[in-house]
């Protein structure tokens, strides 16, 4: 069954942050999908989750420092699959990786992924992503013990095990990417990923997902403002001497970021930029 959605059409006076605190709300009530549009955002919510009063609990929307506008509209529905198609090329990262969908040509570099994207996010366009496959590349992986924070599609852990990660652990808040990861994994032939749904409540309780105590490495793509929240969480859920890649932020919010990091005892190691999308390499000493 091909499913109806509500689109929210968001201006927003000034950008940032008050996008990526926006996205973050609009997440926690089941907006599943979110495109950045020049002076605002689109947002996309299933037709059956929407209800009348949907953004009352929005609380940015409230906030006197922000002027934000928005316009509603019913989309018909779609075949999203048909429209991936029509609109999503394959991609090369640094002529190492290519990441492409079921209707394209096989890849022919050393690392080839395949990713049928769905509504998630992680099929590499994004320069955060493209971010944190370059940092990727750039460690030794071989029997390493890996979690992807806030997975999407799971391009990243996917790629982590094909670069010889031996325990990998993906996790997403976000109904649509925990069965997107999971098909994913299948796809490319994965046998050490285990997918979760949640939050990074799941590395905190008792009953923690990770597999191994703590991990060698930890990936969070994420926003700014979850990253802050979580900072600690990730910390504490990595060994000593591991490595913690983060992303989902801009220049500009680099010393917010690096404050809280130092705050946990991290240590800034490298920096990668695209387009002003910002990933940094954490070592914990």
């Amino acid at each position: 069954m091909i499913q109806a959605y509500i689109a929210y059409y968001f201006n927003i006076e000034p950008l940032e942050p008050a996008r990526e605190i926006l996205i973050a709300e609009l997440a926690s009530v089941g907006f599943e999908s979110f495109t950045e549009t020049d002076d605002g955002l689109t947002a996309f919510i299933p037709k059956s989750d929407w209800y009348a009063t949907i953004l009352q609990g929005i609380y940015i929307l409230n906030n006197g420092a922000f002027k934000i506008q928005y316009k509603k509209e019913e989309i018909e529905p779609v075949n999203w699959n048909s429209e991936w198609e029509k609109n999503f090329e394959p991609i090369s990262i640094d002529n190492v990786v290519s990441i492409r969908a079921p209707f394209h040509k096989i890849g022919t570099l050393k690392y080839n992924i395949l990713i049928e994207p769905k509504m998630s996010f992680g099929t590499g366009h994004h320069e955060t992503t493209h971010l944190m496959v370059q940092h990727l590349l750039k460690l030794n992986l071989k029997d390493k013990s890996v979690l992807d924070m806030g997975c999407g599609t799971a391009v990243l852990a996917v790629l982590a095990e094909m670069r010889g990660a031996k325990t990998l652990d993906a996790i997403d808040i976000d109904p649509w990417c925990y069965e997107n990861s999971l098909e994913n994994i299948a796809r490319n032939n994965c046998k050490n990923i285990q997918v979760y749904k949640g939050g990074a409540s799941l590395l905190s309780n008792k009953k923690s997902v990770c597999r191994t105590g703590k991990y060698d490495i930890i990936i969070a793509n994420i926003n700014r403002n979850i990253l802050l929240q979580d900072l600690g969480t990730y910390t504490h859920s990595l060994q000593k001497k591991g490595v913690l890649l983060l992303s989902g932020f801009y220049q500009e919010d680099i010393p917010i970021i690096d404050a809280e990091a130092s705050k946990h005892g991290l240590k800034k190691d490298l920096i990668l930029e695209r387009n002003n999308w910002i990933g940094i390499r954490y070592l914990k000493p």
